[in-house]
């Protein structure tokens, strides 16, 4: 599964790391409310979908990866900061050894990593990810992500054969 980060600073509304410092780096406060709701997306037992959302289940992750934000090769702060809440919510620490541009290593990580697996990254380096998982002929993979912060991309590999949905959150007033 593949999420892009929570909404990030743009359009007036600034950005706050976890102490409440403007950081442009970090999730804007919408942003914030995605990411204390995601759990809720993921429920603890694996087997339901938020409420009302119609959405078939989404698996509870036994693994969760975010790109770096730390060290010479940091970036933003936002993937991070999204998936923490839930990663805290499920005992699990998230991954953070892999930078922008890495997506390959990512991807290989991802691979032989215990299933299900998400992946919380920066929209515009999502299609290489897919390309690298070996997933970019699943029917209806789109080729770029969207303009949207509340999709999951989900991702199942059966026999070797990749499938694809694209599944709405419906976390926040507003998402489609």
């Amino acid at each position: 599964m593949i999420i892009r980060h929570g909404e990030k600073p743009g359009s007036g509304d600034p950005g706050f790391d976890e102490a409440g410092k403007q950081d442009k780096k970090s999730l804007t406060k919408r942003g914030w409310e995605r990411s204390h709701a995601l759990p809720r997306l993921f429920a603890a037992n694996g087997a339901s979908a938020p409420a009302g959302s119609g959405s078939a289940p989404l698996p509870r992750p036994a693994t969760i990866y975010a790109a770096a934000d730390q060290g010479p090769d940091a970036g933003a702060h936002r993937m991070r900061q999204t998936v923490t809440p839930l990663a805290e919510a499920l005992h699990l620490r998230v991954g953070t050894g892999f930078a922008e541009g890495k997506e390959k290593e990512l991807a290989a990580a991802a691979l032989a990593a215990t299933a299900p697996v998400l992946i919380c990254w920066e929209h515009s380096k999502i299609p290489p990810i897919v390309e690298a998982l070996g997933a970019s002929r699943a029917g209806g993979v789109p080729e770029e992500w969207p303009d949207r912060f509340d999709l999951v991309w989900v991702f199942t590999r059966r026999a070797g054969t990749w499938t694809f949905r694209s599944v709405p959150q419906h976390l926040l007033a507003g998402d489609a």
